[in-house]
């Protein structure tokens, strides 16, 4: 995460961070920045426009937490990529299997 976050420009890099603290304070957050994904592992999204970049964060709960932003990208093609939805989701259990030990 930290590398990609690197790329980000200035602008970009204000923007996500407004955006991740509405998603980290508000009780209900807009959908336009923040939604449950659709045929994935209970996977959540971020999302941030800034002009005409389109940057997608994604992540899960553990609990009633916000805990896990497992993967980022820059969103290019109007479908979401499964390689990318794949990511998370190794991410996300790879995480739960280590919180267990």
């Amino acid at each position: 995460m930290q590398e990609f976050l690197d790329t980000l420009s200035p602008k970009q890099a204000q923007k996500t961070a407004w955006i991740m603290t509405l998603v980290e304070e508000l009780e209900i957050v807009p959908g336009q920045y923040f939604q449950k994904m659709s045929s994935t592992d209970d996977l959540w999204e971020i999302r941030v426009k800034v002009g005409g970049n389109i940057f997608r964060f994604l992540g899960f709960f553990d609990g009633a937490m916000w805990v896990v932003l497992s993967h980022a990208f820059q969103k290019k093609t109007q479908k979401t990529p499964r390689q990318a939805i794949r990511l998370a989701e190794e991410r996300k259990k790879d995480y739960f299997k280590r919180k267990k030990k």
